[in-house]
């Protein structure tokens, strides 16, 4: 047993000039002589829009040790923790007398189980989500209590399809039925909103052109800190300010990049390629648990009628029309191709997690990572037997290395109870759900 130099609150945070450094976990937050401490449980979402290619995404056998399908292959290393259900139906985004409007109802009814309501104006309606109510137990003494992040603009008002507001397209967190929470697409005011410094725009702005470094600001509160730290504690404290220095120089890198465009309104600190965006997003999500500045995050990898295209993998046509394949070869197989792309961004994100270490145990053994889509097939806008995954959650006792397919006409908002139930959210229904799935026996 390793005895630090020094007793650590939980929540010890640095502070400097408009800038606040939260802290991971370390021996010295433990008391001494004690066993680590119970680590908390993370809770995160990757949703993707337009659907998949269901005969790419859904693997051929079922049980334990399944075959892998090709477009889940991309996370092959984490089979062991890799949940697969099949057959999950999201039917409150389904018509139900409307016309139209798939799109902007898959999207919130993905984690509410909600039928949103039909409408182009503020009156918004849809459903609580699943992390917001996770978040509303776990995250009672956090910096933040969720963290909403997403790849695809946001600025889009009014109308999107057929009667229904674009919000509903923009937002897959909820707090409340008629509270959905807008998606921050600039890394730079992810990264100010986590760790401080500018309480506005403008202020963040002024702080970006600066180029300062919240390391730097901190350096004699670190440097001391160090001092009175124990070895093994004096190797995470670094590893971790070497992830906070690199996400800093990446969005600096990028805001330089950017500079010198002559597109309007472009936003600072966006990067320039779909890999990097995202990679740099996770990384943000990372630090966020790694720091406990919030223990619940989402990201809208893909938002509903995504206009995306992905050149980088050979894919030029734009997401939304891609996914309206009308079963021609080409085209499936570019749908597959940006499915594939998605789990491989995915993948990096579940090496993250797995790469910091939690008490005794690692980020992904605490966090429950939910990937899915509110759409199946988009050729035709089903909400049928929908794409659905969840990996890592040792530590909450989900079972790994399983595909389960249901019986027709199972609620996928069975699996979100089954999820909330994880996290010491006891619902008795929950959406359209008639029981929980049980993620520990599957």
């Amino acid at each position: 047993m390793i005895i630090s130099k020094l007793a650590l609150p939980r929540r010890t945070i640095l502070r400097g000039m408009g800038a606040t450094l939260a802290l991971p976990f370390l021996d010295a937050m433990a008391p001494a002589l004690s066993a680590a401490p119970k680590g908390v449980p993370r809770f995160a979402t990757a949703y993707i829009g337009n659907g998949a290619h269901m005969g790419q995404w859904t693997p051929a056998t079922e049980g334990v040790n399944f075959e892998m399908s090709p477009t889940l292959k991309g996370i092959e290393g984490f089979r062991d923790r890799l949940a697969v259900f099949s057959a999950l139906d999201n039917f409150p985004a389904s018509d139900q007398g409307d016309v139209g409007g798939q799109h902007p109802r898959s999207a919130p009814g993905f984690m509410s189980g909600i039928h949103a309501k039909a409408t182009e104006g503020a009156d918004l309606q849809a459903g609580t989500t699943i992390d917001q109510i996770i978040a509303a137990k776990i995250c009672t003494d956090t910096k933040l209590p969720s963290l909403e992040v997403t790849v695809d603009r946001i600025d889009v008002a009014g109308a999107c399809d057929h009667g229904y507001a674009c919000a509903y397209m923009n937002c897959i967190s909820w707090r409340t039925p008629t509270t959905p929470l807008p998606s921050e697409t600039n890394p730079r005011f992810v990264f100010e909103r986590m760790f401080g410094v500018g309480s506005t725009k403008q202020e963040r702005m002024t702080r970006a052109s600066e180029d300062r470094s919240l390391l730097d600001e901190l350096s004699e509160q670190i440097a001391d800190l160090r001092r009175k730290l124990g070895a093994r504690d004096r190797t995470k404290l670094n590893e971790y300010f070497d992830s906070v220095r690199d996400v800093e120089q990446r969005i600096e890198k990028t805001e330089s990049t950017n500079s010198d465009l002559s597109v309007p309104d472009q936003p600072v600190g966006v990067p320039g390629t779909f890999k990097d965006y995202v990679e740099l997003l996770f990384d943000l999500q990372a630090l966020a648990f790694q720091a406990d500045i919030t223990r619940v995050s989402t990201l809208l990898m893909a938002r509903e009628n995504t206009g995306r295209a992905y050149p980088e993998i050979g894919v030029a046509e734009a997401h939304h029309a891609i996914s309206h394949h009308d079963n021609k070869p080409d085209k499936l197989a570019a749908y597959a191709k940006i499915n594939s792309y998605h789990i491989q961004m995915l993948n990096y994100f579940l090496k993250k997690l797995d790469s910091i270490p939690d008490g005794d145990a690692t980020l992904l053994d605490r966090t429950a990572v939910l990937m899915g889509s509110g759409l199946s097939d988009g050729n035709v806008h089903s909400n049928y037997g929908v794409p659905v995954i969840v990996v890592g959650g040792k530590s909450l006792g989900i079972r790994g290395n399983r595909h389960v397919r249901y019986p027709k006409g199972t609620p996928l908002a069975n699996l979100m109870l089954g999820i909330t139930d994880r996290y010491g959210v006891h619902l008795d229904n929950f959406g359209n759900s008639n029981t929980a799935i049980d993620l520990t026996t599957i």
